[in-house]
């Protein structure tokens, strides 16, 4: 007897994320009439719809109807977040521990405190590539992000092995959306390596082994309490350290698309030297950041979140009954045409003196609402900061930006260009496009 396979099930959208990659919202979009502020779907087994922009933002984050516990899906959310991590809570519990974030990352003494590193590491960077390196811009930002940002939070060890933890997290960060590779059994391998040595360093903590600075983020999350006043288990909170550490790292994603950019855009690139020179430093200038920003809003990373209805919901014409699944639409409220001028346009001009990025309801690359009360990630600034300095050491006027292998497949969840940008010194760029006969030996 052949067995039947439920219509609902064949109905079910969720395939075509793995199929279609950054093309899924836009495949949704085509059911509802243009400029749609909701979408209907099926996500898993459950009724839901697809939320953008402004609308559809403040609907997402409303903890009085939507809930984030139990709506992703267990695979992504135990390999890229770890199991039991902050991004699983909801309401009291959820800011209590999001408080600690809050304190360790996103203030602003704290930003000041990684910019020094942030320009050291990626000054040795900048400096490997004019003595003839061949890294991409990925593989660099990886390892400046990572040596950078655990020497913030106060982690020990060599910078080798600090750019060879930073090498296994963004390989967790590149094969957690694709669970039909191996890639994502690699990366499940380097989830359990990293919540054992994170383990081991709040032990070391706890026994009076390792004693870093206070109010850094092994400091933090070794002597975090719960709501209770427990410590947490120490592996938990070694998986909140690396969810400290992640997010930054996951940046070099970013600096790739910031190096295509920039390759595109040569009178960028001058601006911007011209910047770094004037300051003296790679971090924190206004138009590298600018530059960050639009890259941010622009770049496919996060394609979408899914929540859980706690009560019936509507919005703009859709509705999903209690437990089903509201999706917001990052990329599309990010790039969304009735909440941006040219919103398809690459236009670093649009956060020139833009302070306030957080007051923009449709600009959510790390997430929207209420940094402390919300679950838009409070590493953010850290990573604008880490995203600008590159971008000032991609501009360097003694480095070029190769322009194979820049594209993009934007089927691969997440993605960045092919090659990681490739950055050669100068010289050795235009030694490469010469005549293979009139090449210096």
């Amino acid at each position: 007897m052949t067995p039947q396979i439920s219509p609902r099930l064949l109905a079910d959208d969720a395939p075509t994320l793995l199929t279609q990659g950054y093309g899924f919202a836009d495949r949704i979009w085509r059911r509802v009439r243009e400029g749609a502020r909701s979408a209907p779907l099926r996500l898993l087994g459950h009724d839901a719809m697809l939320v953008r922009g402004p609308e559809g933002v403040a609907l997402f984050y409303d903890e009085s109807r939507v809930a984030r516990h139990g709506a992703m899906p267990a695979l992504v959310q135990e390999t890229l977040f770890g199991h039991g991590s902050v991004h699983s809570l909801d309401g009291g519990e959820h800011r209590h521990r999001k408080a600690t974030f809050v304190d360790v990352a996103y203030r602003d003494a704290e930003v000041e405190r990684l910019l020094p590193l942030l320009d050291e590491e990626w000054r040795s960077e900048r400096d490997a590539w004019l003595a003839g390196g061949t890294r991409t811009a990925y593989d660099a930002a990886v390892g400046a992000l990572g040596r950078a940002v655990m020497r913030w939070a106060g982690l020990p060890g060599t910078a080798d092995a600090r750019t060879r933890w930073a090498a296994r997290l963004a390989q967790i960060v590149d094969g957690f959306g694709v669970p039909y590779s191996p890639e994502f059994v690699l990366a499940g391998a380097h989830r359990w390596w990293s919540d054992r040595h994170a383990e081991r360093l709040i032990t070391a903590v706890r026994e009076g082994r390792l004693q870093p600075a206070r109010r850094t983020a092994l400091h933090a999350w070794a002597w975090h309490r719960d709501p209770r006043g427990d410590l947490l288990p120490a592996r938990l909170a070694g998986v909140e350290l690396q969810n400290v550490l992640r997010p930054m790292i996951a940046v070099a994603r970013f600096v790739a698309f910031a190096a295509r950019e920039l390759h595109e855009r040569p009178d960028w690139r001058e601006r911007i030297a011209d910047e770094v020179e004037a300051r003296g430093a790679f971090a924190g200038g206004p138009l590298a950041t600018a530059f960050a920003q639009e890259v941010r809003r622009t770049a496919p990373f996060v394609p979408v979140l899914p929540a859980r209805a706690l009560v019936p919901v509507e919005l703009d014409g859709q509705r999903v009954d209690t437990g089903g699944r509201v999706v917001l639409d990052i990329l599309g409220t990010d790039t969304d045409a009735a909440s941006w001028e040219r919103a398809d346009a690459f236009e670093p001009e649009r956060f020139v003196g833009v302070d306030d990025y957080e007051a923009l309801a449709a600009f959510i690359p790390h997430g929207g609402a209420d940094v402390r009360t919300g679950h838009r990630c409070p590493g953010e600034k850290l990573a604008i900061a880490g995203l600008a300095a590159a971008i000032g050491v991609l501009s360097d006027p003694r480095l070029a930006i190769l322009g194979d292998g820049l594209d993009v497949n934007r089927r691969r969840l997440p993605t960045k260009p092919a090659s990681g940008a490739r950055v050669r010194r100068r010289e050795d760029a235009d030694e490469r496009g010469r005549c293979p006969f009139h090449r210096r030996r």
